[in-house]
């Protein structure tokens, strides 16, 4: 029974902690765009990226892709 005077202001405590952490949450914008980052993963370019291997890179002096 003792341990009751423990265990209900330490739970009401941690209810006041969760809360202010979610309404600090609420108030950075944690939760105003839930779709974006799922659709990112489906709308990712596909394509491969073209790499200059680093022979290019030092032979035109650092400028890929701008050939003479």
């Amino acid at each position: 029974m003792d341990i009751l005077f423990l265990l209900i202001p330490l739970s009401v405590v941690l209810v006041f902690v969760i809360g202010a952490v979610f309404w600090l949450a609420l108030r950075g914008g944690q939760f105003d765009d839930l779709e974006s980052p799922g659709l990112n993963v489906v709308l990712d370019d596909d394509k491969p990226r073209v790499v200059a291997s680093e022979s290019e890179t030092v032979r035109d002096g650092g400028e890929s892709g701008h050939r003479e």
